[in-house]
């Protein structure tokens, strides 16, 4: 190992150590001062008590994850600016989530519910519903399970100059999140997420304005460059893929925009807050968080001049970082990315646990404590499958999250949709939602994605509403008022909506 690997790597380390202490730190004791009995939400939803800052940092640190350091960088490289999608359809989710956000919470906190799984089989009154959506989403969240511990072996990679192989990095990243996340629940990846986002905040800054100064003179020449030699990268459709035109970039604004409010790493954010006044806070600054990604989408595209011809391009910010920075700053910036990887992890294998714990049935303390060791036995099953996936089959989750985020949209009418409409019957829902994946799959299948210059999401996702529209007017149900979405609580008249930090 040389002396620069070893640098950067024991600053990589130190940072993981700080993580794992502080994120087990963070739920010891909590949940013997609780007695309300509700053991999942204390675990997974921090006990419904997540003051302002607490949420911001982990709402908003589920967007930074190692796509900010390797993906969206590597994507401008490529493709250039139609990386800008992700800014995009965050800003805009975010926004919508001003409105959604607190009607979730308030559903959820009325009727002591954990996730998109138990809000739609409390909405139907088909507790079996509950296992319905938690098989499809746990199907579509693993495969980021597994990009985000591909992304921290391409990270440790790059930071220790190829000293570690891409297998060790692997198993510590497993290893760090489900530390923290077995043992202190979302309240450990809250505290995570404030090391996480504090390190994002600085090296992305520090690289935004030391690497184009270093290799360019500055942004002003970087751009002229740009615009002399890369005129295709600063237009639509994209110089790589002609599908990826202004059709394509319009659908999936709009389609990743409202699937951000029902993915189930957003959701445990959204109800692990104190109150709906929390989330509108968070929903008018969160927008203006997503400005950063723009660093990764700019240096993607000045690789173009550094270090052209990357056979990875997801390689191309860390190539640049570490040609223009010393090995202690590459350490820091790869302590950023690793705990962008470590945070979601944690979060994506905590959401898979806790849409299985209410398939424990009962009431009283020991079914609740059942349903916790559900959650966590479930949390680690589905990090044990991801890793073993990666090594055994790196493609096969890889491929399967081409259309996860698409397919996620397909539970739009049966999580969201149905808390508004009282005629929607479970058979319309289901029907619709085996349609939309149906259409989905078949048509990423079959190389239609785009479909038209539409995303094939958008395109399922109105199959999907047609048939339950359809079935809806011919078999309308008789919903109970209680079961629909209700205003939401006059602030102070529910019992644990005072917000803390």
């Amino acid at each position: 190992m040389t002396g620069a690997a070893a640098v950067s790597l024991s600053i990589l380390a130190a940072f993981m150590v700080l993580a794992c202490v502080l994120g087990i730190r963070a739920g010891r004791g909590r949940r013997a001062r609780r007695d309300d009995g509700d053991d999942l939400a204390e675990w997974s939803l921090g006990g419904r008590s997540l003051g302002f800052v607490f949420t911001l940092l982990l709402t908003a640190g589920e967007t930074y994850t190692t796509f900010s350091y390797l993906g969206a960088a590597g994507w401008a490289y490529d493709n250039g600016i139609s990386a800008l999608y992700v800014v995009a359809y965050l800003g805009i989710g975010m926004s919508v989530s001003y409105v959604l956000a607190p009607i979730l919470w308030t559903y959820a906190q009325r009727h002591g519910l954990h996730s998109i799984a138990d809000i739609a089989a409390h909405r139907f009154g088909a507790p079996w519903l509950n296992t319905v959506v938690a098989v499809v989403a746990t199907i579509l969240v693993l495969p980021y399970i597994q990009l985000q511990i591909t992304g921290m072996g391409v990270v440790v990679a790059s930071v220790g100059y190829g000293a570690i192989g891409l297998g060790v990095s692997y198993l510590v990243a497993f290893v760090i999140a489900e530390a923290f996340v077995l043992l202190s629940g979302l309240r450990g990846s809250a505290w995570v997420s404030v090391l996480k986002d504090v390190l994002v905040l600085a090296t992305l800054a520090a690289v935004f304005v030391y690497v184009p100064l270093h290799f360019f003179g500055g942004y002003g020449p970087l751009l002229e460059r740009l615009v002399e030699q890369r005129e295709a990268w600063l237009t639509l459709p994209s110089p790589d893929d002609a599908t990826l035109g202004v059709g394509w970039f319009a659908s999936t604004v709009l389609l990743n925009a409202v699937v951000f409010c029902i993915f189930p790493p957003q959701v445990a954010g959204f109800l692990g807050a104190a109150s709906p006044q929390v989330l509108r806070r968070n929903a008018m600054v969160l927008p203006l968080y997503q400005v950063l990604l723009f660093v990764p989408v700019v240096l993607g595209m000045a690789a173009l001049f550094v270090v052209p011809g990357l056979t990875d391009s997801n390689q191309a910010m860390f190539e640049l970082v570490r040609q223009a920075m010393p090995p202690w700053a590459l350490g820091f910036v790869g302590a950023a990315g690793a705990l962008s990887a470590i945070v979601p992890m944690a979060m994506f294998m905590l959401v898979i646990g806790t849409m299985w714990g209410p398939v424990v049935r009962g009431t009283g303390r020991v079914a609740a404590v059942r349903r916790r060791r559900l959650a966590q036995v479930v949390t680690l099953a589905a990090g044990v499958v991801a890793l073993a996936m990666t090594y055994l089959f790196p493609n096969a989750l890889v491929r399967l999250s081409l259309i996860s985020y698409e397919g996620m949209a397909q539970l739009l009418p049966v999580v969201l949709l149905a808390l508004f409409w009282r005629r929607m019957p479970v058979s319309a829902a289901l029907a619709g939602l085996a349609a939309g994946l149906a259409v989905d799959v078949a048509l990423v299948a079959s190389g239609h994605d785009p479909f038209g210059g539409v995303n094939a999401g958008v395109v399922a996702l109105a199959v999907n509403l047609l048939v339950v529209t359809v079935i809806t007017r011919l078999r309308p149900a008789e919903t109970p008022q209680g079961r629909l979405a209700q205003p939401e609580p006059v602030p102070g008249s529910v019992a644990g909506t005072t917000e803390r930090r």
